[in-house]
């Protein structure tokens, strides 16, 4: 496993699979930016605000042209397998819902607050963990860290105005003095 931030503005994501667990996952993905589209036989759950486009039917081949990302939330063995076979040849990451064995990439535990992500997982074995873990963490983080991460942007804009680099600097002590003050 190998934890990566994907920034998904502008990408198109499709979920297959509209009951809670595919509403969920299609909430997390706008969330992060992404592009949702919703393919399934039935809307079984409020889909979130922000979802661009539901087509009621099944999953067809070709459903993942010019797709960055697969959820495969359908709850059938067989359409699941079919979209893992597919997504494998066109590159596309694939989550298939609880089947962390299908899968080429797991959701995390998420909180957030602006740029500030906090992000936990289990590998695949137990999402309810990694919830555990998130929470316990969270409640130890001082509130408005997005304010801090706000300020050192800036911050080191105005170096980059200069042309000076960020890369070498130790930035602990700011951070230490931001987190301080607020």
């Amino acid at each position: 496993m190998f934890p990566l931030v994907l920034d998904l503005s502008c990408q198109t994501v499709l979920v297959v699979g509209a009951g809670e667990v595919g509403a969920r996952k299609a909430a997390q993905l706008i969330s992060g930016g992404a592009r949702v589209r919703v393919i399934a036989k039935e809307v079984l759950a409020k889909l979130p605000d922000g979802v661009e486009s539901v087509h009621q039917r099944a999953y067809r081949r070709g459903d993942l042209k010019s797709v960055f990302l697969v959820v495969a939330a359908t709850g059938d063995d067989e359409v699941n397998d079919q979209i893992v076979r597919e997504a494998l040849v066109g590159n596309v990451l694939v989550n298939v819902v609880d089947d962390p064995k299908r899968s080429n990439f797991y959701f995390t535990a998420v909180h957030r607050d602006g740029d500030v992500i906090v992000s936990v997982s289990s590998g695949g074995a137990s999402p309810a963990l990694a919830q555990w873990v998130r929470d316990h963490a969270v409640r130890v983080l001082p509130d408005n860290l997005s304010v801090v991460a706000r300020t050192l942007r800036e911050e080191r804009a105005t170096l980059h105005a200069r042309n000076e680099s960020t890369e070498h600097r130790d930035w602990t002590a700011r951070v230490e003095q931001l987190v301080n003050e607020l």
